[in-house]
This record gives structure tokens, sequence and C-alpha cells, in this order.
């Protein structure tokens, strides 16, 4: 689940505050993301900074009986490599190359 996983900021996004949240460029795949509340763009800055996604939305005051909708809005980040998983330099949805001969 992503509330227990390690994530940041793709290298290849900047964010941009705005008074309702911030907005999110990606200069590889040209998307633009309106995070629409403050409280998401405090999370997202500060992901990388945390040990997982739970204790990020603990540090940017998102109530607990909030955090499953925050986990589907940044597994929606995700799906647009808008997040990657810490440490991954890879786009999202390309295949580990340990993956490659798995289909075989």
């Amino acid at each position: 689940m992503i509330l227990d996983e390690a994530w940041s900021l793709s290298p290849s996004v900047a964010l941009r505050p705005e008074p309702f949240g911030a907005l999110a460029y990606h200069f590889g795949n040209r998307r633009l993301t309106f995070l629409k509340r403050p409280e998401m763009a405090a999370v997202v800055r500060c992901l990388a900074e945390h040990p997982d996604v739970r204790t990020a939305l603990v540090a940017a005051g998102v109530p607990e009986s909030q955090h499953a909708a925050y986990a589907d809005a940044l597994a929606g980040l995700a799906r647009t490599d808008m997040i990657r998983p810490r440490g991954s330099t890879r786009p999202e949805g390309m295949p580990r190359p340990d993956d490659a001969g798995a289909a075989r």
C-alpha cells in the first residue's frame, strides 16, 4: 500500500506554489497538474523528507481519516510520474531489468 512506501517528487517535476495549492509541471511528459489543496502540495513537497507517505501526511497535518483519500490522489500522481518510489530512476511503467525475462 502506498501509505507504507517511500516516495519522492520526480526529478523532472517543478512545483509552483499557488493560493489554491500548487501547479506541478513535468518537463519530460509536459503534463501540468493542479494540486488543489495546500495540504496536498505540502505532502508532495515533503515526501522525500519522510520514511513513508503516512509520515509525510502526518507532518503535513492531514487528519488520519483523510489518509486513504490522499493515498488515492498520490497514486494518481504516481501514474503520471509526478511522484516516484524513492530511488527510482526509470519512468513509471517501464519494466525493471530483472522483469525482462519474466514473461518467457
